[in-house]
């Protein structure tokens, strides 16, 4: 699969786990980025074509192989943007699938009308993550993505669980599954092979669906 992330800024990591995680499955990344200096940076962390420039501009879009993409991914900080971005590459170039964050819930029916394939609001997905918190201590339920072909985990880690105290790459982790941050005490910290796992990190894991229930089996234990 090829795939375009358009972003930077505020973005700017979770278009760096995205690109880590789809070029780890052997798909081919291209990023748009706007930020010269977060265009370097990206190059040096992620295997992925780096493309500085601004995303709703036809002619960039065009440079990142929109006409060959098979998904395109708008991460702006701004809906406007996301918006553009998505129309601009259905189009013009026929990208056949677009998926758009939407900040405001509110501009999600917007969007849903102006024909975006997928639209998804950061402000509902944090709003689930906090209830499902109140019934889940050690796991929050999965968020799909890719049309549930990817599933994104919240993990707490507690004194009982196997992963605590343990170094990442110790871990036998399935190959579909990826630790792609932790949280610790409000710090979000890259999660490296050598990143040794504390009482209350909070991991974002990404695996396919089939694999989630082992990883979090290996990460949180028996009674998740």
């Amino acid at each position: 699969m090829r795939l375009i992330l358009v972003g930077g800024g505020e973005t700017i990591e979770t278009i760096y786990f995205l690109a880590r995680y789809f070029a780890g499955q052997g798909h081919h990344v291209t990023i748009v980025n706007p930020n010269p200096d977060e265009a370097r940076t990206l190059a040096r962390r992620v295997k992925a074509t780096i493309i500085a420039g601004d995303g709703s501009d036809p002619a960039i879009l065009a440079e990142a192989g929109a006409r060959q993409a098979d998904l395109l991914l708008a991460l702006a900080p701004y809906d406007p943007d996301n918006l553009v971005i998505c129309q601009v590459g259905q189009k013009l170039y026929g990208v056949p699938r677009t998926l758009a964050l939407v900040n405001d819930p509110e501009n999600e029916a917007v969007f849903r009308q102006l024909g975006i394939s997928q639209v998804f609001s950061a402000t509902q997905v944090i709003g689930t993550l906090i209830r499902d918190q109140t019934t889940f201590e050690e796991v929050t339920q999965a968020i799909p993505v890719a049309e549930g072909r990817v599933q994104v985990t919240e993990v707490v880690l507690n004194e009982d669980s196997p992963a605590t105290g343990a170094v990442l790459a110790d871990l036998e982790l399935p190959e579909d599954c990826l630790v792609a941050a932790i949280l610790r005490d409000g710090q979000l910290l890259e999660a490296g092979n050598q990143s040794q796992l504390r009482v209350g990190d909070r991991l974002v894991v990404i695996s396919s669906p089939q694999h989630q229930e082992q990883a979090l089996h290996i990460l949180a234990g028996e009674d998740i």
